[in-house]
């Protein structure tokens, strides 16, 4: 397989892989069978327009279809192991500190896939916003990222080094 977008790559622990793996297994598996029949036993009931447990049944299985596609997406664009990463340079794996324009305070986190959950910091993904502006700069640059209400909010990257655990 060729990889022609590096940016599509999600890198995961094996750890986080598996458990999505396995989550995706149970949905795909025993959890559309569970599903499919609590809307049989459901439609069973009689008139579906006033069955308030098919409409719920019925809800889940659209939350749980969604939650499978999302999955296979996840697991397909995955790789395991570490990203490849530079010392200085922002890039999924790394723990990176910035500082937001006009403001003393400073913020480290993990910049990673949201999937990676139980790591004991706060994790940002690179598709994120933040992590697509600060994503390949280096120690000392900045980055300007557009905020969900439309404003413009500018960091300098302060450090990034590779995530330790």
């Amino acid at each position: 397989m060729t990889e022609t977008r590096a940016d599509n790559v999600t890198w995961l622990t094996q750890e986080a892989y598996d458990r999505l793996k396995a989550e995706l297994d149970h949905l795909s598996g025993p959890g559309r069978i569970e599903i499919a029949q609590k809307i049989e036993a459901a439609r069973e009931e009689g008139d579906l327009r006033e069955n308030g447990g098919y409409h719920a049944a019925k809800e889940e299985q659209g939350k749980i279809e969604g939650r499978i596609l999302q999955l296979q997406s996840i697991l397909e664009n995955a790789r395991v192991g570490e990203a490849p990463r530079s010392e200085g340079v922002v890039g999924p794996g790394m723990t990176v500190t910035i500082s937001f324009e006009g403001d003393d305070e400073e913020v480290t986190f993990l910049l990673a896939s949201r999937e990676e959950s139980g790591v004991p910091i706060d994790v940002y993904s690179p598709n994120s916003p933040l992590g697509s502006a600060i994503n390949g700069k280096k120690v000392g640059e900045k980055a300007t990222y557009t905020l969900p209400n439309g404003r413009s909010m500018s960091v300098e990257i302060l450090d990034a080094t590779p995530y330790g655990g």
